[in-house]
């Protein structure tokens, strides 16, 4: 089984955020596959099912924490165990400031980079996970962070953020069947970041 966690927070206020993009992209992938109903499971929500791939169905298991974007780990970790999934088996999208906005990028393994989410999940999962790094850019003054992440996806970039998510939904079964360097290479053919080609 694939574990697939999106990182955000649970309350309708943060719905929209940034730092909710994370969650929005489980949704996006819930509705195309139509995997679910979402129950509350793992200290947060969560819905499975199959996905087809080139190598035939694979079970899926999308989890949005609510245990807060920061605390993360505790029910990753909790769902991890409860059904035995190796770190190489769990994939976490979510906001990257280090990435200009629309850019994807899946890396495993590495430091957290200071976000939180990452560190507690890092806490509670032994190995490397894989992240799917959604950029969303970086408000160029580290006192702004806080306030960016947790805006709401401005007008100008919800058809971008739109179509990356569309993208990585539609790309999902080469995730499960564990080409990830075909998966991200789909995802930025179908979805090359604003103002670039899926060349560059």
């Amino acid at each position: 089984m694939l574990l697939i966690a999106g990182l955000g927070n649970p309350d309708s206020k943060y719905r929209y955020n940034r730092h909710n993009i994370g969650f929005l992209t489980l949704d996006r992938i819930a509705d195309d596959w139509r995997l679910g109903p979402w129950k509350a499971k793992f200290q947060g929500a969560a819905c499975d099912g199959t996905i087809d791939t080139p190598e035939g169905p694979k079970k899926v298991l999308l989890l949005k924490p609510g245990t807060y974007y920061n605390e993360s780990g505790r029910a990753v970790g909790e769902a991890a165990r409860y059904y035995n999934i190796p770190a190489s088996q769990i994939v976490v999208f979510h906001d990257e400031l280090d990435l200009a906005p629309g850019k994807f990028r899946l890396k495993t393994g590495g430091g957290h980079a200071g976000n939180n989410g990452l560190r507690s999940i890092m806490a509670h999962v032994e190995g490397d996970f894989r992240r799917g790094r959604i950029g969303i850019g970086h408000p160029g003054d580290k006192n702004r962070v806080t306030g960016y992440v947790l805006s709401d996806i401005p007008k100008a970039d919800q058809r971008w953020a739109g179509d990356l998510m569309d993208a990585i939904a539609r790309s999902v079964p080469l995730l499960a069947a564990g080409e990830f360097d075909a998966f991200q290479t789909k995802v930025t053919h179908l979805a090359p970041a604003p103002g670039q080609t899926d060349k560059d």
